[in-house]
């Protein structure tokens, strides 16, 4: 939920600031809330803001510290794959301080809830499908080089030709299957309605109902299903070199461009954590 928000200094402080309403509108989306779940829903997510604020944020500013120390100078995949899995271990950190609450309002979800749940799951679904399946490989391709181009630029700024033509060259490359990947997402999200609907009809107690989140958070990242671990970690890798290759090959200017964005993201992060 976090990731999103950094796409500018001032998108990135304005968007923390309101990120309890912005957190209660996604989750409403989903989980339909009643007009007696909706104060204890907004108290859990101020609590978790208040939290996360005062803890979490100005290591977060940290670590984009080191990532700018790094981007000096041309990167390793090992170097990239290492700082994916930090970011990964601070976004579990994040998940873990909001289980007990997550589990309350779990608990009282209705069966006309869940149900409400599996159908904007499906509509979601069916938006990814368009996202990621267009109709011929070719479209499929440049859809694919135009998320990896926007994610470059965001960072560098504007790629020359040669440049592009070097990351479309790459991502074609990609062991990256938008079908297998679509299909785990299907399952994961089957199991999620599945596991809801239980606790619901056992009235699962707190401890249960928590134990199970922290299982369905942590088969996001290593999916019980080995065919698709192995497709997984292989596009983590794959992922990993592109992104060291993209690096490596930005000019002195394009670095610069990448540092001023961290530092601004840092300095966000900053002032956030230490409001006046």
């Amino acid at each position: 939920m976090l990731l999103p928000w950094i796409v500018g200094c001032s998108a990135l402080r304005l968007s923390y600031n309101q990120g309890p309403t912005l957190a209660y509108w996604w989750l409403d989306g989903y989980a339909d809330f009643s007009d007696e779940q909706a104060p204890r829903v907004k108290s859990a997510l101020t609590d978790w803001f208040t939290w996360h604020r005062a803890t979490q944020l100005a290591d977060y500013a940290q670590a984009l510290a080191a990532v700018r120390a790094l981007a000096v100078k041309p990167v390793t995949a090992a170097q990239v794959c290492a700082e994916i899995e930090a970011w990964q271990q601070r976004l579990q950190r994040a998940f873990d301080q909001a289980v007990p609450a997550l589990a309350t309002q779990v608990r009282t979800m209705t069966v006309a809830q869940i149900d409400h749940l599996e159908k904007r799951q499906a509509t979601r679904h069916a938006e990814r499908v368009a996202e990621h399946q267009q109709a011929s490989p070719d479209e499929r391709q440049k859809a694919a080089f135009q998320r990896a181009l926007d994610r470059a630029e965001t960072l560098y700024g504007t790629l020359t030709e040669a440049q592009r033509q070097a990351l479309a060259e790459a991502q074609s490359a990609s062991p990256f299957q938008a079908e297998l990947w679509l299909a785990e997402l299907q399952l994961r999200n089957a199991e999620i309605v599945r596991s809801l609907r239980q606790w619901h009809a056992e009235r699962a107690p707190a401890a249960t109902v928590q134990a199970g989140l922290r299982r369905l958070a942590a088969e996001t990242s290593q999916s019980p299903r080995a065919a698709y671990r192995t497709q997984a970690r292989r596009v983590s890798q794959a992922n990993c070199a592109l992104m060291a290759q993209v690096h490596n090959g930005t000019t002195t200017a394009q670095r610069q461009h990448a540092i001023d964005k961290l530092q601004g993201w840092e300095d966000d992060l900053r002032a956030l954590a230490n409001p006046r």
